[in-house]
């Protein structure tokens, strides 16, 4: 027969009501739950969260919506995540979009059905009326990676523009006059770090040439032929700034396809310090997202909304880059 929260009370002494307190995660004497957790150590007491959660109106479980589950960028937010939640004994119900706003509005429904606690969303879309229906029913969402206007939901990411700006005046500094963009002006993100790519140019006193903004979706493919296009414009450019970790990689197979040597013929710098910034010969220079924190501040920006359900809302919060130094930047001798 399965243990009782009785059956704790017998082994430890302790009353009903401090057990429970203790087993829905509340606070108390740390040596009485020192004594909880050695009786449900030895009952091997295994709590039944359906009942559980008709008390505390509570499931204990996060539902988690990104863009695209094959993305490692998400892999790696999803990682941070789960272990933040863990860490508050939180499950977490994933589900992904596809790229796809209806998907995305299918998923805010499903995951409000599974009666969770709250929701971390990396969002496809750019509507905020699409969180309604979760935060009319008072199940908080957190925005992570990608801001929404008029979402009413708290947000973590980085500022994408200061980011961008900086990654290609590290391209200017190194003398490079003549530099590209592959980039996509179709999400938050994107558009961000066009407008830091264009700042940069224009404070250096540099022209945005016709040709060198490539501009479509996040993704390989997009990386590949943007790539594959500036490199046989009549006059290529000497550096690109690379958007996103799709566009890189994309990016370096169009220059192994030509033929096209890094940094001695073309310098670049990217953005997103993943695998493949490390894997491939040059070792890229990128643009690095502080990914554990952004998963981590998410977390507990939801918890504490759940916990504290009239705390003054929205909040942001932006969070710094840094710049891994590769060697895919030469000193450009035009410079």
């Amino acid at each position: 027969m399965a243990a009782t929260i009785k059956d704790i009370r017998r082994v430890t002494g302790l009353s009903l009501a401090t057990i429970s307190k203790c087993l829905n995660g509340g606070n108390v004497l740390p040596e009485n739950r020192i004594k909880i957790e050695a009786a449900v150590k030895k009952l091997h007491y295994e709590a039944n969260d359906a009942a559980r959660s008709l008390v505390t109106k509570r499931t204990r479980t996060v539902g988690v919506i990104v863009y695209e589950i094959d993305s490692i960028f998400n892999g790696t937010l999803l990682k941070y995540i789960g272990a933040e939640l863990r860490n508050h004994q939180y499950g977490m119900l994933i589900c992904d979009s596809g790229q796809s706003e209806e998907t995305e509005a299918r998923n805010i429904a499903f995951l409000l059905s599974k009666k969770v606690d709250g929701i971390i969303v990396i969002p496809v879309t750019e509507d905020g009326r699409v969180f309604k229906p979760a935060l009319d029913a008072g199940v908080p969402v957190v925005l992570i990676d990608r801001y929404v206007d008029n979402s009413r939901c708290d947000c973590v990411r980085i500022d994408n523009r200061a980011a961008a700006r900086e990654a290609v005046n590290r391209l200017i500094e190194a003398g490079h006059r003549d530099i590209a963009l592959i980039g996509s002006d179709r999400i938050f993100t994107g558009r961000e770090r066009i407008a830091g790519y264009r700042d940069a140019m224009r404070d250096a006193g540099l022209p945005v040439k016709d040709g060198y903004c490539e501009l479509g979706n996040h993704s390989i493919e997009h990386g590949f032929n943007g790539m594959k296009r500036l490199l046989q414009l009549p006059e290529r450019p000497d550096a690109v700034f690379m958007a996103n970790y799709d566009i890189i990689l994309g990016s370096i197979m169009a220059m192994n396809t030509l033929q096209v040597s890094c940094p001695e013929e073309i310098s670049v710098i990217g953005f997103d310090d993943l695998i493949i910034s490390h894997v491939v010969k040059p070792d890229i220079t990128t643009v690095v997202q502080p990914m554990s924190q952004m998963g981590e501040k998410a977390v507990d920006l939801l918890l504490d909304r759940i916990e504290h359900e009239n705390r003054e809302a929205p909040v942001q919060i932006v969070l710094s880059t840094k710049i891994t130094e590769g060697d895919s930047i030469a000193v450009s001798k035009k410079g």
